[in-house]
Parts: structure tokens; C-alpha cells; sequence
């Protein structure tokens, strides 16, 4: 679902995912016509960083 809001609200992803201050940052940059396609490029590859450090502290807690 996040990647779907990633595509049409970069801005928006940043907010699911705790990061309100690049939020703001993508959202000022999605909003001339031009930064669209750069502010979804990095609302993608946040949300995949993200999901990578989800998984990292799952193995991690197991662990221990």
C-alpha cells in the first residue's frame, strides 16, 4: 500500500514512515511539476531503506 502512496503522495510515504521533516522537503519539491518524478524516485527508494531496516531489526531482536 505505502508504494502505491509512494507513486501518487511521495510526500505522503515519508510521513508513514516517521520522517515528517523529509516529508515537508518532498512535498515542496513535488510540487513544481518537474520534481514529481525525482520526489517519487526518492519516496521509493526511502521506503525500500526502510523496509530493509525493518527486517535488519527483526533478525536482530530475534536474536537475543
Amino acid at each position: 500500500m505505502r508504494l502505491v502512496i509512494a507513486f501518487f503522495f511521495p510526500w505522503l510515504t515519508f510521513f508513514t514512515i516517521g520522517r515528517p521533516f523529509a516529508g515537508f522537503i518532498c512535498l515542496v519539491l513535488q510540487i513544481t511539476v518537474l520534481g514529481w518524478i525525482p520526489a517519487t524516485i526518492w519516496a521509493v527508494y526511502a521506503l525500500s531503506q526502510y523496509k530493509t531496516d525493518q527486517k535488519i531489526h527483526r533478525a536482530l531482536s530475534r536474536q537475543y
